[in-house]
């Protein structure tokens, strides 16, 4: 049976605006009223992005089981450590990020923020998901044995609940752009994706895998299907019984911009970085935003997007972690 989903707290500022991009769609080789850009990054909270509408749901949660700390995970230059960090200050709670790596000689981008934010960093090695998830448990149970009451948030907000954040984007989207036959997203832990299929219908979404995870498409079905089954009465009429069906053969995610890897730069990554900056004067983050644009940039060129089809490209934040990459920035 649907439960019902935790408090919601309130940490962002909604609906973010949708604006047109007629010399980026030009650009792409599509019509110049063909492309509109959903401002998720200018979601308010300590910089803004798209954890922001998931954290609303998971600290909600935390507040509600008496959490004082939160304890989430993510790379070196996570966005949504860095959002947590700002809505555990929001919410008046502790905040300890388990990151990936070693700590730098100097912290830079959303490292910077982190710190402003009184962040507590624990750096957990050369690890891989499950070594993070080891450290971040680590850290749980020595918090519990000092006394505090820490909740884990799921790396990348990326919960059933998390999701539900997205199922709310996608009806901002289905009111301002109510022709849109393409939302195009990037996926690194799967929950915007899936909200935006749980809201929109798989057919309309074009994810754009980032290489954060190796199984991207099982963990979008996996989250849409949990989204369905605990939240289905916040669904729209009838969308959980259709995505309790929803399998990989029905989802738009190709791997073709992951190039070496998350969080390292393409060819056309970085091109899609400048276009934007150029074109619109948007400034896209090269771990997300820019391999999205990138994949939307290939789906024209095989044909999947066409002139004449209203696109919505979300941008989904993370600029200050463009001050965290040498490889894009030379700094």
């Amino acid at each position: 049976m649907p439960t019902t989903p935790a408090p919601h707290l309130p940490l962002g500022t909604w609906p973010t605006p949708v604006e047109p991009a007629p010399r980026l769609a030009e650009h792409l080789g599509l019509g110049p009223d063909d492309l509109v850009l959903k401002r998720d990054d200018l979601s308010g909270l300590g910089g803004g992005g798209n954890k922001v509408r998931k954290l609303e749901r998971t600290v909600g949660r935390a507040l509600a089981e008496g959490a004082d700390v939160l304890v989430t995970t993510g790379a070196g230059q996570s966005n949504h450590a860095r959002a947590t960090a700002a809505a555990a200050r929001r919410a008046g709670l502790g905040c300890v990020l388990v990151l990936v790596g070693a700590a730098p000689e100097r912290p830079a981008g959303n490292l910077v923020l982190d710190e402003l934010l009184g962040a507590r960093v624990e750096w957990a090695g050369d690890v891989d998901s499950a070594g993070l998830d080891a450290a971040a448990d680590a850290v749980v149970e020595r918090l519990r044995g000092e006394g505090a009451r820490p909740s884990r948030i799921p790396y990348g907000g990326s919960d059933a609940l998390g999701v539900l954040g997205y199922v709310d984007a996608a009806a901002e989207v289905a009111a301002q752009v109510p022709d849109a036959a393409h939302v195009v997203t990037a996926v690194g832990s799967g929950g915007t994706m899936a909200g935006l299929v749980a809201g929109l219908g798989a057919g309309r979404v074009l994810g754009v895998d980032v290489g954060a995870v190796p199984d991207p498409v099982e963990r979008v079905v996996g989250l849409v299907r949990g989204v369905a089954a605990a939240f289905g009465d916040h669904l729209p009429d009838g969308a959980a019984a259709a995505l309790a069906g929803v399998g990989p053969d029905h989802l738009r995610l190709p791997r073709d911009e992951v190039g070496d890897g998350y969080g390292l730069p393409t060819r056309a990554s970085t091109a899609a970085l400048s276009a934007a900056a150029l074109t619109e004067g948007v400034v896209l983050d090269p771990v997300y935003t820019a391999k999205a644009l990138a994949g939307l940039a290939s789906a024209v060129r095989r044909g999947e997007v066409r002139p004449g089809e209203r696109t919505v490209l979300v941008h989904t934040g993370g600029l200050p972690g463009l001050f965290g990459h040498r490889s894009v920035t030379g700094v």
